[in-house]
């Protein structure tokens, strides 16, 4: 039974993605008590990378608008969500994200992610990334994501460097996190780039930091 939880898509638009340790697929209503109970525990671990999450954001009611919101922006392809799992006991542990697909002459999508703080620095991002980033590419028919990250966030600068991401640029105020307008580094990953890490960014000293919500400042599954 539990195995059937990844086969619950047939359609591309709502696939179940598999990596060697997790898998991704869409959120569902469902998913509340253990979607609450990881983001609940791992707060402190979040919000420093996030946007200020409002009144109420752990609540049943507001988690299922997300997962509506979800739905409604997959219909329209505007946004993929993903809820992320083991594979040994679908435990959720994470959630990425394709958000602000343009279509058009463009072709591109925006790359967030986030990580519960029990299984942050285990290699799970590592295994995900590079598989939904092969959804994007052959099945979305996507040719860049951008993923944009603070500056101080070693972590996920090393994520999106080890994903074949390329350092663009640096954003002045890019986004509103944690309540405070912050600067933040700009990453893109084309379909036809090779795989290998580029030399790192710009190095910055920063105190030890944790993997965080890269994206668009929507707020993130």
């Amino acid at each position: 039974m539990l195995g059937a939880l990844r086969k619950l898509f047939s359609s591309p638009a709502d696939p179940g993605i598999e990596a060697e340790r997790v898998y991704l697929r869409a959120p569902q209503v469902d998913d509340f008590a253990a979607w609450s109970e990881i983001r609940g525990r791992s707060r402190a671990f979040l919000t420093p990378w996030e946007p200020t999450w409002p009144r109420g954001d752990l609540t049943a009611l507001a988690f299922r608008q997300r997962v509506r919101r979800g739905r409604a922006e997959r219909r329209a392809d505007r946004g993929y969500p993903f809820f992320l799992f083991l594979k040994d006991d679908d435990l959720l542990i994470g959630g990425l994200t394709l958000s602000n697909v343009r279509r058009g002459v463009t072709q591109t999508a925006t790359l967030g992610y986030w990580i519960g703080e029990p299984h942050a620095r285990q290699g799970y991002m590592t295994e995900a990334v590079p598989a939904l980033l092969a959804y994007a590419f052959a099945t979305l028919r996507l040719h860049r994501i951008e993923a944009a990250c603070l500056p101080v966030n070693d972590a996920s600068k090393g994520l999106l460097e080890k994903c074949s991401f390329r350092y663009e640029g640096y954003a002045r105020k890019y986004l509103r996190i944690d309540g405070r307008w912050q600067d933040h580094l700009l990453y893109a990953r084309l379909v036809d780039d090779p795989d290998g890490p580029e030399p790192e960014a710009p190095g910055i000293e920063t105190p030890e930091t944790v993997i965080c919500a890269a994206g668009d400042g929507k707020r993130p599954l």
